[in-house]
This record gives C-alpha cells, structure tokens and sequence, in this order.
C-alpha cells in the first residue's frame, strides 16, 4: 500500500461519511450523468420534497462535493470534487463483480 499522511486519510474519510447516504449518491450520480442541474429537476427526478433534496445539497456542497450558480431563478449545481466520479465507478465495477459471482 502506498504510505499516506494521516490528513489524507482524515480528507477521505469526510468525503465517504459524506456520500455515505443513499439520496446524496443518487444526487451525485445524476448531476455527473447530466454535469448540472437544478434543485426543481432534481426533486422531481428523485420523487422527493424539496426541502430534502434541499438540505442533502447543503451538506454536499459545505463539504466542497457541489458547487452551486444561479440561472434566473433557478440555483444549478455540479460536481466539483473529482473524486466521486472514480468512487462511483468503483462503487458500480463493485456491484457488477458481486453479481457475476
């Protein structure tokens, strides 16, 4: 294993407590397939209330995972952080491997 610094360690860990929910992986997996989007799309998109899509894109972008614009009267988000991509790669290489098992 390669050596890492403990900050390393500490900043990984905060982004997988951070993705660590259902909703915000699906929220994250949507704005990568679609590289933005906005908080109406995504509620409708998600089946949710707003204010819950709302609050889970709070906590991903304090933590640096979204970043958000405003568009008239609409707030867009994306991605920013460039290693949830590789995560979810991960995540669904993971996922198909157990299935073929």
């Amino acid at each position: 294993m390669d050596k890492f610094a403990e900050s390393d360690f500490i900043k990984e860990a905060e982004l997988l407590k951070v993705l660590g929910h259902p909703v915000r992986l699906k929220i994250v997996a949507g704005l990568l397939d679609k590289a933005e989007c906005c908080v109406k799309d995504m509620w409708e998109c998600l089946e949710m209330p707003q204010a819950t899509v709302s609050q889970h894109l709070t906590l991903l972008k304090h933590k640096g995972v979204v970043e958000s614009y405003r568009e008239g009267i609409h707030v867009r988000y994306k991605v920013v952080d460039k290693r949830v991509e590789g995560i979810l790669k991960a995540l669904k290489g993971a996922n198909e491997a157990a299935r073929k098992k």
